[in-house]
């Protein structure tokens, strides 16, 4: 009897963040993150205040829980389309890499708000920062390795990791003002491609 009872509880809280995290994804970007309550949380997930706080100590939480969970999705995702790449082709490396990272419309909007909401709080930020940090720590040697069999080396990872960011959040506002088009899709690839490129130098052949 009492090996069970622990494993109920913890399912039901797991489901319960689920629903709130979901919910708050919902609210976050319909409303804004500065204009989200919690009561407007619990509303959307159908719960009250106090299982929101048995959760989660506050909005700021919650979200830093919800970008936790999608950048392990994201990167588990990038790892799997780039183990698929056996074809020497930074081109085709390069698509599955985009495809397991896809431009998301309401994401794009909540992180853009949170991020403005951390620079006014210098504690946030910080936190933010490490975070950012501690997913490019875990991409790089991704890209690396998969560059590496094709055949191409990366003398400065660090400045590649800056900028294949700085194309990331730059192309992303263009392909979400133009949705549907191509031409900005087309665009972003090639200057990925253009990136990958410029920070990576081919792998000299050894001598026989």
């Amino acid at each position: 009897m009492s090996t069970t009872a622990p494993r109920r509880v913890t399912a039901r809280r797991a489901r319960t963040r689920r629903r709130m995290l979901d919910a708050a994804l919902q609210v976050f970007a319909e409303e804004g993150f500065g204009r989200s309550t919690v009561e407007q949380v619990c509303e959307r997930a159908g719960f009250t205040r106090g299982a929101f706080y048995s959760n989660f100590a506050s909005l700021d939480e919650l979200f830093l829980a919800m970008w936790e969970e999608r950048s392990e999705r994201m990167l588990e995702d990038l790892r799997e389309a780039l183990a698929e790449v056996t074809v020497a082709s930074p081109d085709q490396a390069l698509r599955a890499a985009l495809g397991a990272i896809p431009v998301d419309d309401a994401w794009y909007r909540v992180t853009a708000e949170f991020t403005a909401h951390a620079l006014r709080n210098p504690a946030l930020r910080r936190v933010m920062a490490a975070r950012e940090q501690a997913v490019l720590d875990t991409v790089l040697p991704v890209v690396v390795a998969t560059l590496a069999r094709l055949g191409r080396r990366v003398p400065e990872v660090t400045a590649l990791g800056r900028a294949l960011v700085a194309v990331h959040d730059g192309t992303s506002v263009q392909v979400l003002l133009e949705p549907g088009a191509e031409e900005p899709r087309r665009r972003r690839e090639e200057l990925f491609l253009t990136v990958l490129n410029a920070y990576s130098t081919p792998i000299a052949e050894e001598a026989p």
